[in-house]
C-alpha cells in the first residue's frame, strides 16, 4: 500500500456554503495557551501588593489636630479651604495608605466623627494625621504649649 495522498493532495480547499470562515485571530486563539490555574496571576499581583501601617499620633499631634479642629468648626460657615491627610485602610488585606484630599469644608459631624466636605466626601477623624491650610500660619501656633 502506498500512502503518498497522490489521490486527494490536489483537490480543491472545501468552503461551506452555511457556516462562515473562522478569522485568522479566532484560529488563532484555538491555540493560544491554557491558563489552569484561572486567577493564579492576580493572587500573585495582590500579595506582591504592599500596603502601608497607620501611624499612630502622639499626643502633641493631636493637640493640635485638635486645636485645627476647633478652629475650622469656629469659622466653618467661610467654607475654609483644607488639605487632609488621612488613613484609608485596605479592603482585602492588613494596612492601607494615607491619602491627601483638598476641598472646602462644609461640615464637622461630632456625631459620626467625621469631617464633611462641599464635595460630599466624608473623611472620619479617627483616621486624620494632618490637616493643612492658609489659615495655621505661623501665629496660629503661638503661644501654644507643646508640653516641652
Amino acid at each position: 500500500m502506498k500512502y503518498d495522498y497522490s489521490d486527494i493532495i490536489n483537490l480543491p480547499h472545501h468552503v461551506s456554503k452555511t457556516h462562515p470562515q473562522m478569522s485568522m485571530q479566532d484560529r488563532a486563539a484555538q491555540f493560544s495557551p491554557f491558563a489552569a490555574l484561572t486567577g493564579y496571576d492576580d493572587a500573585i499581583d495582590e500579595t506582591a501588593r504592599l500596603t502601608g501601617r497607620k501611624v499612630e499620633l502622639g499626643e502633641e499631634a493631636k493637640e493640635i489636630l485638635d486645636r485645627k479642629l476647633q478652629y475650622l468648626g469656629s469659622i466653618i460657615l467661610d467654607q475654609p479651604e483644607i488639605s487632609v491627610t488621612y488613613f484609608v485602610p485596605d479592603e482585602k488585606k492588613d494596612g492601607g495608605e494615607y491619602v491627601t484630599m483638598s476641598g472646602k469644608l462644609k461640615r464637622i459631624d461630632e456625631y459620626e466623627r467625621a469631617i464633611i466636605l462641599t464635595d460630599g466626601k466624608k473623611i472620619l477623624m479617627d483616621e486624620i494625621i494632618d490637616i493643612e491650610s492658609e489659615l495655621f500660619t505661623g501665629d496660629f501656633y503661638e503661644g501654644y504649649d507643646f508640653g516641652e
